[in-house]
């Protein structure tokens, strides 16, 4: 379930018979033909973008093949790929904020057709990707939006399926060398730094899109928002190493900067605010263009990675956004008035400075990778009990440093005569933690806003998961689980995938709650921290994929 990645496209001058099966996918997963004239929407504004004219050129392009002029030197390669892919899940618990009966109702069927294709002409190496989403609009849904028009009506929450239907370009980019050392991708792309899978205290380039999934999709690459960006590597063989420039101009569209959440009152709102609406008329708006994070400022940063002995290492330095927003309160503005009636949501700019290293431990056979992040000058909503607990967090911001360190232990664990299965098992264990070396309580700084935990000095998280292999590894159950150490809130994901032949693979998993403190519609508390959000908010997803 962890090892999520791309999917593996097809061979140059190999046949396409998955292709004349596209149509009858599409219907099945109720996109149709629609995605070929579709508009993608802005999910915090209604201005349409198109773009689908990308994918519909990529879908009638040649088959692949390549060709070779002999004279020149000249290659000229194509290749296309791409899946299609449904998701369905079940809510496993009812919701208080709306009167129906939540548990056992259909929470989300969707679709998605990804297309990529790649082509070399000469030394430049091309490759498009684009993915057309469309979902259809449940029952329980259509609950939610009655609530959010009876709540907080006219705002994106009205309307739940402009914020999942979309067709998006998700990468554009040319590779070239021109040097043997030198490296460049320019376009849209993603940069992953760090080593984690659930959390990301490093991967800090990119936002991701958390509105229909959280962080629960295994596949980051479909949740993280690509940028357009200059990304230059030069090699230094002399030190085992290579130096990483990473240059975002600043021409992305301001909503591909920082993670996007359900703040509108969706399936996947923090409990218990779904079925309100904060981005309605009168309450909160986006601001990306406030002094502290102008999305339209370059950012970048660099990084070098090499080799010591057995042990790899990495430093780099990022200037970037705070991936999560915090409110510029209407009642403490901070460097500009709101424009919103409680206040705008920012994104303000933050400096990383991150060191990690990772190598085997040959005693344990085992890999084991240590990463600190020194964040400075981070952004911080306070007030716990603002407003005598009835806006938390609307007290205005703060500045501080964070020291973010993370552990992963890695292990092969050999239990085919214990389990029967016919590979070793693979497990890893990862510690996360964040500090506050200036921590001060009298800065009554909160967790979230909009709940009135304040945040501790030290918060520790602990996530594990294990996956094994059956039928020559084509059947993997697996097992993640996650606790917050600082208060007990914990999670449970078991799942189990299945491959049939070269295309199909077929997921379960349920996703499980236990939140040692939630919150009720109304009610004025302060113990309910991040993973208490999802609260009475347990599910089963089925998902299946037809890669070709």
């Amino acid at each position: 379930m962890m090892q999520g990645g791309r999917l593996p496209v097809r061979r140059p001058g190999q046949a396409a018979p998955a292709m004349k099966c596209i149509p009858a996918l599409l219907l099945g997963l109720g996109i149709g033909l629609a995605p070929a004239t579709a508009m993608a929407t802005n999910a915090d504004t209604s201005q349409p973008v198109s773009i689908a004219s990308t994918i519909a050129q990529a879908s009638v392009a040649a088959e692949p093949g390549t060709q070779a002029d002999e004279d020149s030197g000249f290659i000229h390669s194509f290749r296309f790929g791409g899946y299609a892919r449904t998701w369905a899940s079940w809510n496993l618990e009812d919701h208080p904020e709306i009167p129906q009966r939540s548990a056992g109702s259909l929470q989300m069927l969707r679709g998605s057709l990804s297309l990529n294709a790649e082509a070399t002409t000469g030394p430049l190496k091309w490759k498009a990707i684009g993915r057309a989403d469309k979902e259809v609009n449940t029952s329980y849904q259509r609950d939610l939006e009655e609530a959010n028009r009876r709540n907080s009506p006219g705002g994106p929450g009205s309307n739940l399926m402009d914020q999942y239907d979309q067709v998006q370009l998700r990468e554009l980019y040319v590779d070239m060398d021109p040097t043997e050392r030198l490296h460049l991708r320019l376009g849209k792309q993603q940069v992953v730094w760090g080593e984690t899978d659930f959390f990301h205290p490093t991967d800090l380039i990119h936002g991701f899109d958390y509105r229909w999934r959280s962080f629960l999709e295994s596949d980051n690459d479909e949740l993280r928002k690509p940028l357009w960006l200059i990304n230059a590597k030069f090699d230094v063989p002399e030190a085992d190493g290579s130096l990483q420039l990473v240059l975002r101009p600043g021409i992305d569209r301001e909503r591909d900067i920082g993670n996007s959440y359900d703040l509108y009152g969706g399936r996947w709102a923090a409990q218990p605010y779904k079925g309100v609406d904060f981005l309605a008329p009168g309450f909160l708006n986006y601001d990306r263009r406030h002094p502290a994070g102008d999305t339209h400022n370059p950012t970048g940063g660099l990084r070098w990675t090499g080799l010591a002995g057995p042990v790899n290492y990495a430093i780099s330095y990022l200037k970037t956004y705070k991936p999560d927003p915090v409110v510029n309160s209407a009642f403490a503005p901070y460097q500009k008035t709101p424009t919103g009636g409680l206040g705008d949501f920012i994104f303000p700019k933050m400096d990383v400075y991150d060191v990690s290293v990772s190598g085997q431990i040959p005693g344990l056979d085992a890999v084991v990778t240590g990463e600190v992040a020194y964040q400075r000058n981070v952004a911080y909503n306070v007030g716990s009990n603002f407003m005598n607990g009835a806006l938390p967090g609307f007290g205005g911001i703060i500045r501080k440093d964070a020291v973010l360190t993370t552990l992963r232990f890695d292990k092969q664990l050999r239990l085919m005569e214990w389990l029967g299965t016919n590979q070793a098992s693979f497990f890893s264990l990862q510690v996360f933690d964040t500090w506050l070396p200036g921590y001060k309580s009298s800065d009554d700084i909160v967790e979230q806003v909009g709940f009135g935990a304040r945040l501790r000095e030290h918060t520790t998280l602990l996530t594990s998961f294990i996956q094994l292999n059956y039928l020559n590894s084509r059947l993997n159950p697996g097992l993640a689980v996650g606790m917050d150490l600082s208060n007990g809130d914990a999670f449970v994901i078991p799942s189990v995938s299945f491959q049939i032949g070269n295309h199909w693979r077929l997921l379960a998993e349920a996703d499980l709650f236990f939140p040692k403190h939630s919150r009720k519609p109304g009610q004025v508390e302060s113990s309910t921290h991040t993973l208490g959000d999802f609260a009475r908010n347990s599910q089963f997803m089925l998902r299946a994929t037809y890669q070709f």
